[in-house]
């Protein structure tokens, strides 16, 4: 049975710099840990794009191998950000509304991502993409602070590498089966094996189907049952001694509900059950073809990646305020509530397809001189459209490019454009190894983003928009109406690493982030001004961070007590924050102009013997607004950010009969990971309190069947997921649990 082992953090301090630290490593198995004398920590990672082993890479890195993934039972993004300090992510609304906040750089609706996710070489395009499953996971690294440097725009906060598992080079499979209290069952697995003399080939997939866990006692069902089929296949060849092809397609199809939020006047409220009058649907549809060529001569190495993304999803359910038709309030001006409505519904359809290609070249590994030098570029088309209809009690249907015309769902409101974007950059890395114990390296890279919005909306729906408008003196929409904008920024990393021995690093160094701005609704700075609404304009702005950060990693008590720490300091300017304008029923997104974001990360793994595993992590986020339109929020906490985040840990594998090929092994695991202080909006008008969180799994393997228990909110802990402004609150999942039984050949 492997191991579980996670790098921790220790603590620096400084009144300049508020303390951040590195993130656990899980790592490989007991034979290897031992044998390598490094508690682990031989794992190799590659998210600073050339391979290093853990305890030498100079960044903040959590690193899940392919047995903490199994043993952790990550399954889902939520899984291993959980495990991960100052890593949060906030789930709200529909599937492809997932935010991560990482180190206090924060995600809303409609904004670019706040972290960079590539997975096998490959950027995902859209954040809708995001929180999929995962399955046939080989590796995840987390990367902490702006890594603008080494993956362009959007990395602002981070990077989160995944690799899948490659073909192998014999015939094996694995499947994986259970079910839990949803009720509903799961199955997942992966076949693997060779094609000819030079090829390989893997297929693996995931079906989950649940009636789900949030009761809804108006309907007599739960909100938020789930049908998720997932499918990859890769096929990897050896061209010829120096040609490599790795070529890679996936799916996800996800059906789902959403929209079923409450509205309370204080977050930390969860009294109120759901009780939405219209089930609705999110049905999301992720599809994507890859292709990654490789040439290997003597002296440097050329990588071709190549990519085509579709992302699709419509989302349908009740609106404002969530309530049966009988009880709603009709919130709106003039008179809906006509045709027996007093109550609305809404639909919102997405629609993105992208292309994109790198190629860059670089040095052979294991060279004292280490470059790499490339380009990127991206074209994106989105559409995207939002409304409301009258609620007759006649169910919700889904609206997609143009407005419905069903008489039982009539049309209230609609909004719809479409977004063409193309974005391209250059870069460059340099490193160089000094001595056996100083390091320097070096990146720069230049992202320039053109973005074309045009609005969709026949002017026929523009009327109530464009009356609101008049009414504060704003500009006037119309269909055909076309917006660009240009964002670009130079992203430099520059980082020192000193290693005096083989169990102590110390590195630190400057790096910067960025992400594109983009546009909201014609008009809306003005409406939002007259609502006494500030920071939301017609465009918001682009956003950059700028961090210093001074870390080590060491292993200590003949490396049976693996310690790291490391601590940062970040100025953001032109950060987003989420509004909703009830005055013309659109989404937007502000910008606080200077927020200055402060983190300490502590971490330590004990493993005082082969089998048990010890390890806790401690995080600290300190964030104050530093300027503002309105004075009243200058010095407030930074909308969205929790001010800690606790993990404790704990995991025993005993073998329990025979020997270590033919005995009975076990496995005892359990996680607890508090998160705590959250603010949600600029004015901290609101605040959740900390919430509590016990994951657990045992089981005991045999001839390669493995049987085991699992639990997720072991205590079921009761807490909203997340609060917007306006009072919406979103449940977060109750306690799930059921078995699950693996075999491999």
């Amino acid at each position: 049975m492997r191991n579980v082992t996670r790098t921790t953090l220790c603590a620096t301090s400084g009144l300049a710099l508020a303390l951040s630290i590195s993130v656990p490593a899980y790592a490989q198995d007991n034979e290897e840990q031992l044998a390598s004398g490094q508690d682990g920590n031989t794992i190799v990672v590659t998210g600073l794009r050339r391979d290093s082993e853990l305890q030498d890479a100079p960044v903040a890195i959590t690193a899940f191998g392919p047995q903490a993934i199994e043993d952790a039972r990550i399954l889902k993004p939520a899984d291993f950000v959980n495990l991960t300090p100052n890593v949060n992510l906030v789930e709200t609304q529909n599937a492809g509304n997932a935010f991560v906040i990482i180190r206090g750089i924060t995600q809303a609706r409609n904004s670019e991502p706040s972290v960079a996710t590539v997975v096998d070489g490959v950027l995902q395009v859209n954040p809708a993409q995001f929180n999929q499953a995962l399955y046939d996971i080989e590796q995840i690294e987390v990367l902490k602070g702006p890594q603008g440097a080494l993956y362009g725009r959007n990395a602002i906060g981070g990077a989160i590498v995944v690799t899948t598992r490659e073909p192998g080079d014999t015939l094996e499979a694995n499947v994986t089966a259970g079910i839990d209290n949803g009720f509903g069952y799961f199955l997942r697995g992966g076949v693997s094996g060779p094609i000819g003399d030079n090829g390989g080939f893997r297929l693996s997939g995931s079906w989950q189907d649940t009636d789900g866990y949030i009761y809804n006692p108006y309907l007599g069902e739960n909100a938020d049952p789930v049908e998720n089929l997932s499918l990859r296949g890769r096929l990897l060849f050896d061209l010829t001694d120096n040609f490599e092809l790795d070529l890679r397609a996936s799916m996800d199809q996800l059906r789902t509900q959403g929209f079923y939020f409450n509205i309370v006047g204080d977050v930390n409220d969860t009294s109120l059950p759901v009780r939405v009058n219209n089930a609705g649907i999110d049905n999301r549809n992720i599809y994507n073809v890859a292709a990654k060529l490789t040439y290997q001569a003597d002296g440097f190495t050329v990588t071709s990646i190549t990519s085509y993304d579709t992302v699709d999803e419509i989302i349908t359910g009740d609106a404002f305020d969530f309530l049966p038709t009988n009880e709603a309030f009709c919130a709106l001006p003039s008179d809906p509530c006509f045709s027996g409505s007093t109550d609305l519904n809404q639909s919102q359809f997405l629609d993105v397809e992208a292309f994109s290609q790198e190629l860059r070249f670089e040095s052979p590994a294991n060279q004292d001189l280490f470059w790499m030098f490339g380009g990127y570029l991206i074209s994106t088309d989105r559409f995207i459209s939002t409304g409301n209809m009258l609620d007759l009690d006649q169910g919700v249907f889904p609206v997609y490019r143009e407005p419905t015309t069903n008489p039982s769902n009539p049309q209230y409101s609609f909004l719809s454009d479409t977004q063409d974007n193309f974005a391209w950059s250059v870069f460059a890395n340099l490193g160089y190894q000094f001595t056996d114990a100083f390091r320097v390296d070096g990146s720069l890279r230049y992202d320039h983003d053109h973005r074309k919005n045009t609005t969709e909306t026949p002017d026929s729906w523009l009327g109530y928009i464009n009356y609101i408008a008049s009414l504060f003196g704003a500009p006037q929409s119309a269909q055909g109406d076309v917006r660009t904008r240009n964002f670009s920024a130079w992203q430099p990393k520059v980082t020192l690493t000193y290693t005096p021995t083989d169990q102590f690093t110390l590195y630190g160094g400057y790096s910067r982030g960025f992400r594109s701005g983009g546009f909201n609704q014609t008009g809306v700075g003005v409406v939002a001004q007259e609502n006494g609404i500030v920071g939301v304009q017609d465009i918001f702005e682009a956003e950059t961070a700028d961090t210093f950060e001074l870390g080590f990693k060491s292993q200590l008590a003949g490396n049976m007590l693996t310690l790291n720490g490391a601590a940062y300091t970040t100025l953001s300017k032109n950060s987003y924050f989420f509004v909703f304008l009830y005055a013309n029923s659109t989404q937007n997104l502000g910008n606080v102009p200077k927020t200055r974001i402060s983190g300490l990360e502590l971490e330590a793994t004990l493993r005082p013997h082969p089998d048990v595993t010890f390890n806790a992590a401690w995080g600290l986020t300190d964030s104050k607004i530093k300027e503002f339109a309105d004075p009243t929020s200058i010095g407030n906490e930074a909308p969205l950010i929790s001010r800690t985040t606790l993990n404790l840990g704990a995991q025993y594998t005993p073998q329990l009969f025979g020997n270590s090929v033919d005995g009975i092994n076990a496995l005892f695991r359990v996680d607890y990971r508090r998160t705590g202080r959250t603010w949600w909006d600029v004015p901290n008008s609101t605040v959740r309190d900390p919430i509590h969180l016990v994951n657990a799994r045992a089981g005991v393997e045999f001839d390669n069947i493995g049987i085991y228990g699992f639990a997720s909110n072991l205590f079921n802990e009761k807490y909203n997921a997340e609060f917007s402004p306006g009072g919406f609150v979103f449940k977060a999942r109750p306690r799930v649990f059921g078995v699950e039984a693996t075999a491999r050949f």
